[in-house]
C-alpha cells in the first residue's frame, strides 16, 4: 500500500509538470530545492560534508552556497525526467548537444561493443537517451531498481520511450557481458560508493572505493571505455562531453590494470566535478569508508 501511495503521489507530480510546462516547472523547482535544503534538510549534512572533504579550501560560507546549488541541480533534473516521457523523439534529440558523437559511432563500428559510462551529473538520464536517438544506435542501459518497484517500471518505461533498452543491474554481469560480446553499447552511471572491501583509487585527494566492473569489462571484452557527461547550459539545454579512457600503457598485474582503469575514469569525473561542482549529486556518502 505504501509503494502504491508513492506512486500515485510521483505520478501526480509528473502530471503537474506535464501541466506547467518545462519551463514553468524548472523555476519552480527552485522553490523545490530551498525546501529540501532548508525546511526539510534531507542528507544535508552529508552533502556539506562531502563538500567540505573535497573542497577543504572553500570557506563555510562558499561550501553552502555549492550545496544549495547542487540541491538547485537535483530538483531541476528531478522536473526534467517527471516529464521525459512525454517529449518526442524530435525535442529529447535538441536537447543534448553532442559535437563528438561520432566517437561512439566510430567505436561501435570497430565491432568490440562500447562502455559508455557517465556519472550523476548535470542529467545523466538525458544523455543515453537523447545520444542514441542522436546517432540511431541504440543503447543497453544498465539500470539500478528503485525501492518502490512501481516506479522502477515507470523510469525503465521512460528510459526505452525512444530507442534504447534496459538491462536491470541485479540480472546478472552476465547479461552485460553478453550485450557487449554482441557488440552493443552498453551505457551505465559509475561514480557511486563501492563496497567496502572494493578497490580503492583517489577522488578529491581521498582514496575511495569504487566497482571494478566498468573496468573488468573492457578488460575482457576489449571494448573501449568512453566517459560522458552532460552539462547544464544556461538555458536548460545540455553540451556532452565525451571522452575516451585510454587503455594504453596499463600495468602488467590484472588487479592492478582494473585500479589503474578505474582511476583513469575516475580522475577525468574529478575534473569535471572541479568545474561546475554544483552539478553534481552530492548527497550519498562519497567517503563513508
Amino acid at each position: 500500500m505504501k509503494d502504491r501511495l508513492e506512486f500515485i503521489l510521483f505520478i501526480s507530480l509528473s502530471y503537474l509538470v506535464r501541466l506547467f510546462g518545462l519551463n514553468i516547472s524548472i523555476k519552480l523547482s527552485v522553490l523545490l530545492a530551498y525546501l529540501f535544503f532548508y525546511l526539510i534538510p534531507i542528507r544535508k549534512e552529508t552533502t556539506i560534508q562531502n563538500l567540505s572533504n573535497a573542497f577543504p579550501e572553500k570557506s563555510s560560507a562558499e561550501v553552502k552556497k555549492i550545496a544549495l546549488n547542487s540541491y538547485k541541480s537535483f530538483c531541476i533534473t528531478l522536473v526534467e525526467i517527471l516529464i521525459m516521457p512525454s517529449f518526442s523523439r524530435e525535442k529529447i534529440i535538441s536537447l543534448v548537444d553532442c559535437p563528438d558523437k561520432e566517437m561512439i559511432i566510430q567505436k561501435y563500428n570497430e565491432g568490440k561493443g562500447v562502455i559508455l559510462l557517465s556519472g550523476h551529473f548535470g542529467n545523466w538520464e538525458y544523455i543515453a537517451a537523447s545520444v542514441s536517438a542522436q546517432i540511431n544506435i541504440p543503447f543497453s542501459v544498465v539500470v539500478k531498481s528503485q525501492r518502490n518497484p512501481f516506479v522502477t517500471e515507470w523510469m525503465n518505461k521512460a528510459r526505452t520511450n525512444w530507442i534504447n533498452k534496459v538491462v536491470p543491474l541485479g540480472i546478472s554481469i552476465r547479461q552485460i557481458f553478453k550485450e557487449l560480446k554482441e557488440k552493443n553499447i552498453v551505457a551505465m552511471v559509475a561514480d557511486q560508493r563501492g563496497p567496502a572491501d572494493g578497490i580503492r583509487v583517489n577522488f578529491f585527494g581521498r582514496q575511495v572505493s569504487v566497482y571494478p566492473g566498468p573496468a573488468i569489462l573492457a578488460l575482457k571484452t576489449g571494448a573501449p571505455l568512453i566517459y560522458g557527461i552532460t552539462i547544464r547550459q544556461p538555458d536548460y539545454s545540455y553540451h556532452a562531453i565525451l571522452k575516451e579512457i585510454s587503455a594504453e600503457n596499463l600495468p602488467a598485474n590484472d588487479e592492478e590494470k582494473v585500479i589503474e582503469l578505474s582511476r583513469r575514469h575516475t580522475a577525468f569525473l574529478e575534473e569535471i566535478i572541479r568545474k561546475h561542482p554544483e552539478q553534481w549529486l552530492w548527497m550519498h556518502k562519497r567517503w563513508k569508508y
